[in-house]
């Protein structure tokens, strides 16, 4: 008899910076889901993005790879970073499958990805190759046809967002509690979001 599929989630996103509300989400999804692997895969920034408040590739990976060594079954790759442009999730998806081709696929993302899933490159192709995993802090997201999903709940207030703007601020302390300390050392070292 056959044991069970591997079970495989990607978590794309910018990650600038990655915070602990990232890894509680990918926590979350590991205990509620039984997940093998959730691999974080840090994208391209947006070309208008790229500025003195927001941080490089190289620097949001390796980001990645600090705030996660400590998680057990995560790993962070690059292949978002390298891949020829476009990079489109269905095709992060379809590398992921090549490389695992007996795994059962799975995408982690927040319900705001969730209701503009309908706009992204190729959702139905993409949706063939994964089942969704939607992290939600309150309603249910609307279910798609022909799109499996699964939902887990929980609540972290930890914004990239927030951080960027307020790192060299007042509210320092409150950006300090949502980043993990490894993280928080290494953006005072290279001096990113003007800290």
């Amino acid at each position: 008899m056959q044991g069970e599929k591997q079970k495989i989630c990607l978590f794309g996103g910018t990650f600038d910076p990655i915070h602990l509300g990232h890894t509680h989400i990918a926590e979350r999804a590991i205990t509620a889901l039984s997940l093998d692997e959730i691999i974080f895969l840090p994208c391209r920034q947006s070309p208008h993005k790229v500025g003195q408040n927001h941080a490089s590739e190289q620097h949001r990976l390796e980001m990645c790879r600090l705030a996660t060594v400590d998680i057990k079954s995560t790993r962070v790759d690059d292949y978002d970073l390298t891949a020829p442009s476009p990079s489109y999730s269905w095709r992060t998806a379809e590398h992921v499958q090549q490389l695992y081709p007996d795994a059962q696929l799975f995408w982690l993302m927040g319900t705001d990805q969730w209701q503009a899933l309908p706009r992204w490159d190729r959702p139905e192709h993409l949706a063939r190759l994964v089942d969704f995993i939607v992290f939600t802090r309150g309603d249910a997201p609307e279910p798609r046809q022909e799109f499996s999903m699964h939902i887990i709940q929980g609540h972290h207030p930890g914004s990239a967002t927030h951080i960027r703007d307020h790192i060299n601020t007042t509210h320092f302390q409150t950006v300090q509690d949502w980043l993990h300390p490894d993280v928080l050392t290494y953006i005072k070292l290279h001096q990113l979001y003007q800290v």
